[in-house]
């Protein structure tokens, strides 16, 4: 869950002339994935100003939201909230309120306080926690023991020993807020990209942008493509942060209730109006049974999703089921 790696592919389609001088692009690191913008503008250094508004957001939001980062609100939360409550930013504070509210309504399965067991894989060296360590720190993950004051924007722990991570939702709060940003600027033409969640504002003068979904097993290999325009989407997979044991897939999108990752699935795509949402559901959906998710999906009336279950199967929202073409990835 944390800040998830999974890339959404998205060219431009219908255009021999990448470098047409109205189309600009930047992609750079930042929040532990590739992020990147490109936008159409009829003036150069509106352009630029634009995107360079846009790096700041994410550097600020970055600076703010990242556990990683010492001085970040969200490390001082982790350090300090079980022992009092610490006055955050009204951003921060409104955007774990966001997650709070998922929360509940999703019974746990999102869950911000995964953390407090999430923190103790190490994917790249290929740790994992031992099955009793998992147990006595199981408590710890529960959404209910997060205390909100509205009133003065604090937060408090009901227990020591957790923490949170806003991985789940706080890249697409970052998409959001550049999309905000280039509005400013009178872009009606873009698309932000943070890992695996992007936005797309208009369309690619008169064509749309294409979007593909990686096969999640097959690197380089795309099993759907979408023509799309003015919409978020969000996948999260089992596929980029993970390491394998003895033939069992390790990766970082955790399963609140267990403490372990998550088995249903191995892609969830989901498209929505606001990627801050879209991101936030694509782990939800996830962590559910395909069926349940399915279900969840199609009871939100602007939301759709492209599931790949644990076999490999695709299952789509009923908002998409007439554009369908087949069921298997392979």
């Amino acid at each position: 869950m944390l800040f998830r790696l999974f890339f959404i592919f998205i060219v431009s389609y219908g255009y021999s002339q990448p470098l047409l001088a109205d189309w600009y692009k930047q992609y750079w690191d930042i929040m532990g994935t590739r992020v990147g913008v490109e936008l159409w503008h009829m003036d150069k250094h509106t352009a630029k100003k634009a995107i360079n508004a846009v790096q700041a957001e994410m550097q600020r939001i970055d600076k703010t939201m990242s556990p990683f980062i010492a001085s970040s609100e969200v490390s001082l939360i982790n350090r300090e909230a079980a022992e009092h409550p610490v006055k955050i930013s009204r951003e921060l504070f409104k955007l774990i309120l966001k997650a709070q509210t998922l929360s509940k309504k999703s019974n746990g399965v999102f869950d911000i306080t995964f953390a407090s067991i999430g923190y103790l894989y190490n994917y790249r060296a290929h740790q994992r926690p031992a099955d009793k360590v998992i147990q006595n720190n199981l408590t710890k993950v529960n959404y209910r023991q997060i205390q909100l004051r509205p009133k003065t924007s604090e937060i408090y722990f009901k227990q020591k020993g957790m923490r949170i991570d806003l991985g789940g939702i706080a890249k697409g709060h970052a998409v959001d807020r550049s999309i905000q940003k280039l509005a400013t600027f009178g872009i009606r033409n873009a698309m932000v990209m943070a890992g695996g969640d992007s936005r797309l504002l208009g369309d690619k003068k008169g064509k749309p942008w294409i979007t593909g979904i990686r096969h999640p097993r097959q690197k380089g290999k795309y099993v759907v493509i979408l023509p799309l325009e003015n919409t978020a989407i969000s996948t999260s997979g089992d596929y980029e942060r993970f390491f394998i044991e003895d033939d069992i897939r390790y990766h970082h999108i955790i399963q609140p209730k267990t403490g372990k990752s998550a088995r249903n699935n191995q892609s969830v795509t989901v498209l929505g109006p606001e990627t801050t949402t879209t991101d936030a559901l694509s782990t939800t959906l996830f962590i559910l049974p395909t069926q349940t998710a399915l279900r969840l999906v199609n009871s939100l009336p602007q939301y759709d999703a492209i599931i790949i279950d644990n076999q490999g199967v695709l299952h789509y929202s009923s908002g998409l089921k007439q554009q369908r073409t087949h069921n298997n990835i392979d």
